[in-house]
């Protein structure tokens, strides 16, 4: 498995100052060069200079919203792709029209979210409670089946077994530990190793990949925790220590 050791920016329109920090540090644990933007001024510019984009709907206001549509755009005029992350749609109506919105109006390479976020953003029945999944209508494997079918996305959708699908390939990945959930912020971490691998690998192949190592440095993270707060540290340590071998040899995908 290619661990991502890109130089060139990985561009993140996050609307969320404190997950900011820990998608940064995640990615710079894997050796991206995290640059986050939001100024409506400057995305366009600085999505074209990207080797990947992650739109993160985080907290929400109108200038926002409309620097992502620009950043967006942008990237797919520059061949940049692009992930979005639809935190907490299916709570609001503002979140969820946000996301079909950006999905209506740029090129997503690779939608990731959890059952509840991303059934709701192909009409299945979800609840959803702030930015957590409480329950959906279908299994995780097919919601992603059917979101990459009527999307054209790569569907990544992330839970106890994440399930990914491009709507003729899936792959379900088992790596990981409970103590994922008991961290705020490790969704919005996996999207932006997402957009890590995305830049150097494409977009099915890239979302496996990155579940995969993400879930991997997880386990190790867990291995030495004391509860959610030394994991949250270790979290950072075990993504640094990845590499190809381990990886390889530790990755449960079928």
């Amino acid at each position: 498995m290619r661990l991502v050791r890109e130089r060139k920016p990985l561009v993140h329109q996050i609307t969320n100052y404190v997950v900011m920090n820990e998608t940064a540090n995640a990615t710079l644990a894997l050796g991206a060069l995290p640059v986050m933007a939001h100024a409506r001024e400057e995305v366009a510019e600085m999505a074209r200079l990207a080797g990947a984009l992650v739109l993160n709907i985080g907290t929400l206001s109108p200038h926002w919203v409309d620097a992502m549509l620009i950043a967006g755009k942008s990237a797919n005029e520059a061949g940049v792709p692009v992930v979005l992350d639809p935190v907490g749609a299916g709570a609001t109506t503002y979140r969820t029209e946000t996301a079909r919105r950006i999905l209506d109006e740029v090129d997503v390479a690779v939608l990731r979210g959890n059952a509840g976020e991303v059934a709701t953003l192909v009409g299945v029945e979800a609840e959803v409670r702030g930015v957590e999944s409480i329950a959906a209508a279908d299994d995780a494997a097919a919601i992603a089946r059917v979101a990459a079918t009527t999307l054209g996305v790569v569907a990544s959708v992330t839970g106890p077994v994440d399930q990914v699908s491009d709507g003729e390939r899936a792959a379900a990945i088992a790596n990981g530990d409970p103590l994922l959930a008991a961290v705020t912020g490790t969704g919005c971490m996996s999207s932006a190793i997402m957009g890590c691998f995305l830049a150097v690998a494409e977009p099915f192949e890239a979302a496996v990949a990155a579940l995969a190592a993400f879930g991997v440095a997880g386990e190790d993270a867990a291995r030495e925790a004391k509860g959610p707060g030394s994991f949250h540290v270790g979290l950072y340590d075990a993504l640094a220590a990845l590499d190809p071998q381990s990886l390889d040899e530790r990755v449960r995908i079928t």
